[in-house]
């Protein structure tokens, strides 16, 4: 068993609980109730809030912010919570708050999650495994993303809105629907894109050719073939007969409540 670093500089809760090899840089915060795994490493300047629980082998850089308040104009100071898992780096500036009464109290990260520098998660988000986040990248509240999931740097993401797993969102797109799993995509003020299947993210996660070549299949009905949703849904069940691929798209697109990210242009 290693013995934790720990700043003289830092301040630590005596409410706080911090498990073995811990290490707290210059100047840090942490408040009461803040449990951190095994391993942790705080690097110095950065806070974190009350109400926060940090799995093992998490690395936090310096001028991080989490377990904040909501950003949440109802929001009466709650008793509320962050909860994040094991093996995640979160670079520099992040800023992470807690959930809210009405979104289930949690703000929610798995496991081995690469959040550069200047992510924003809001309160009542959920976020899945092996997300990256790319510098800037924000999620609004009430954001369900899905496992490995990238999100490309200063994308932001509409509130309620769902990201489907082993999506793609490219660099400076402002997502207001949902985005279908293994879906590649880019949307900005001006244009919209839908690009196919992720291919290679889907590649680099273990997914065979097969897979993919049955998701760009379904896509291209989705999206190409001019049909309305409902047709497109009915015309999967006929031609993939509940195959696993098509399952994992029609439940998606059933449980959406903004709309799926649909394949268009159009100028301002």
């Amino acid at each position: 068993m290693s013995p934790s670093q720990i700043s003289p500089t830092a301040i630590i809760s005596k409410k706080a609980e911090l498990g073995n090899n811990i290490t707290v840089g210059p100047y840090s915060i942490i408040g009461d109730q803040v449990t951190i795994g095994d391993n942790g490493i705080i690097m110095h300047h950065s806070v974190i809030e009350r109400n926060t629980r940090i799995g093992e082998n998490c690395k936090i850089h310096p001028f991080c912010s989490i377990g904040t308040e909501p950003q949440d104009i109802t929001f009466k100071g709650e008793d509320t919570w962050v909860e994040m898992g094991s093996h995640n780096i979160i670079r520099e500036f992040t800023t992470i708050n807690r959930g809210t009464p009405k979104g289930g109290q949690v703000t929610s990260i798995g496991n081995h999650n690469y959040l550069m520098v200047y992510s924003h998660i809001a309160h009542d988000c959920q976020v899945g495994n092996g997300v990256i986040f790319i510098n800037g990248a924000t999620l609004a509240g009430h954001v369900e993303v899905e496992d490995s999931v990238v999100i490309g740097a200063f994308s932001s993401v509409h509130q309620f809105v769902r990201i489907g797993r082993n999506a793609y969102i490219g660099g400076y797109s402002v997502i207001l629907q949902d985005i279908l799993p293994f879906a590649k995509v880019s949307q900005s003020r001006d244009y919209y894109n839908f690009y196919g299947p992720n291919s290679i993210g889907m590649m680099r996660n273990g997914i065979s050719r097969d897979f993919i070549n049955k998701i760009k299949d379904m896509f291209n009905i989705i999206f190409h073939s001019g049909l309305n949703t409902t047709q497109a849904i009915e015309k999967l069940k006929i031609d993939f007969k509940n195959s696993e691929e098509s399952l994992i798209i029609i439940d998606f697109i059933a449980k959406t409540k903004r709309g799926i990210f649909k394949n268009f242009k159009f100028n301002v």
